[in-house]
């Protein structure tokens, strides 16, 4: 079972109980900052008239947890992508490689962390919903198993198709997500981006990493080679310099000492 949320985008009213719901769960610093920050991890934004949340979508499988070295970023069998303190080094390499741009990075602080919403993995892992979906005053955000969601979104799409764009946002986009989006209007005027491919942008990363033994095979045998010229060059080097023992003797030439 993997769950996930779905976020409707025409019953939100930009209240932002699911920021300040999401700031008690977690031990977030109380302000609500106008966008996700590594202290505010999710929070409606207006785009026109139209609220729209940000956060993590939480891919079915992600670039961030692909990249990161020391698997401080990995996604668990229940469905959040979820984040590691403890292991990271800082390379913020799951920073770069997010295709939604949510990983962020504390600059303030002399020994930085990475912050974004983890689904509030605590809570789901018992049974419970997330806090943004558990406080939403009008089900725009609504938890449950992935599965069922899609079901409920098409529902909603077959049933009010002059509400919605025929469309669910995280259905396959990246391979698809565990956060789904309807909106009455075209996505990409909401700021959600549909240049994604819809296959999982870790494929992209394993092509680039499959080539690395090719890569690191040829480059041994190129440094052997010139590991064995320089020791070669050397070896030649000694015999030529070194004393030869018969131009000490003074001979006839055919090897016999004068008397």
């Amino acid at each position: 079972m993997s769950v996930g949320l779905l976020i409707d985008t025409t019953k939100c009213i930009a209240c932002n109980a699911c920021s300040e719901a999401c700031k008690e769960q977690n031990k977030l610093p109380p302000t609500v900052e106008p966008q996700p920050t590594a202290y505010t991890w999710t929070v409606v934004q207006m785009v026109g008239d139209v609220p729209v949340r940000r956060m993590c979508l939480h891919c079915l499988e992600p670039t961030c947890a692909s990249v990161c070295p020391v698997g401080a970023v990995h996604k668990t069998p229940l469905g959040p992508v979820v984040y590691d303190s403890d292991k990271c080094f800082g390379c913020r390499y799951c920073v770069q490689a997010c295709p939604f741009g949510v990983p962020k990075y504390q600059w303030d602080r002399p020994l930085p962390l990475m912050g974004k919403c983890i689904l509030c993995f605590d809570r789901v892992s018992k049974g419970e919903p997330t806090a943004c979906a558990s406080v939403c005053p009008t089900g725009a955000t609504l938890f449950g198993e992935r599965d069922l969601l899609i079901r409920d979104a098409k529902n909603r799409i077959a049933t009010s198709p002059g509400d919605y764009v025929d469309h669910i946002y995280g259905l396959e986009e990246a391979g698809g997500t565990s956060v789904l989006f309807l909106s009455k209007v075209p996505f990409e005027t909401i700021g959600l981006n549909t240049s994604i491919p819809r296959q999982p942008l870790p494929l992209l990363t394993w092509k680039v990493l499959s080539r690395v033994p090719d890569f690191v095979g040829i480059a041994g045998v190129f440094l052997f080679g010139i590991h064995w010229i320089t020791e070669r060059r050397e070896f030649v080097s000694r015999l030529t310099s070194s004393p030869d023992d018969a131009s000490h003797d003074t001979g006839d030439g055919d090897g016999r000492r004068q008397s």
